[in-house]
């Protein structure tokens, strides 16, 4: 992989949303799933985070086909299951869709991390990141399997290698943090004014 993938995904932020300013369903999934390939360079550890994260892209993306016009926009289908009462659910596509923009909102705060503080390591800025994003909703076990996997992460400069870091790249990088951390801060605010943005693990 190389930085191609950032350039790609800052152009992908911009269909995200409709004229009306809505989060369209199938942008916003194409975006995490071109996305996802970046948790590989976290190292093999991490293959558990991207299947759990992949699932929760294909629950979405399942729901979306069975009718593209009638789920063509996240709210709508939260909104359903709200009405249904099964969005709490851990197999409803809310609970996929709360996971999911926290994931995301984990890799942004991570990128940032890196930007932002070029004498941190890799376990600080995913540490950092995780206690931003993560670690209030996540239980005692799942707290614990992170701290593990922390400590087996790549050498920071291997790691911008493998993402083909340079001046140019971190510019998009830089961007791609500042445009879809708004996307994700909407889907936060659609899910809390239906009350399930405040999903926990067990």
């Amino acid at each position: 992989m190389d930085g191609n993938v950032f350039i790609r995904a800052v152009e992908g932020v911009k269909f995200i949303r409709s004229e009306e300013g809505i989060i369209r369903t199938k942008p916003f999934l194409d975006l995490c799933k071109l996305l996802l390939p970046l948790i590989d360079k976290f190292g093999s550890q991490m293959s558990c985070i991207k299947a759990d994260v992949a699932c929760n892209i294909t629950k979405l993306e399942l729901k979306y086909a069975s009718n593209p016009s009638k789920y063509s926009n996240l709210c709508t289908m939260t909104k359903e299951e709200v009405d249904s009462k099964i969005a709490r659910s851990s197999s409803s596509c809310t609970n996929a869709l709360v996971w999911l923009n926290r994931a995301m909102d984990f890799m942004v705060q991570f990128f940032r991390n890196l930007l932002e503080h070029p004498e941190w390591s890799m376990a600080q800025a995913c540490t950092d990141s995780y206690k931003r994003t993560l670690k209030k909703w996540h239980g005692w076990m799942a707290i614990s399997t992170f701290k593990v996997l922390i400590k087996l992460a790549p050498d920071r400069k291997k790691f911008m290698c493998s993402i083909g870091g340079s001046v140019e790249i971190n510019a998009e990088i830089e961007n791609l943090c500042r445009t879809f951390a708004s996307v994700l801060e909407e889907n936060h605010k659609i899910l809390a004014s239906f009350g399930v943005d405040d999903i926990k693990t067990p």
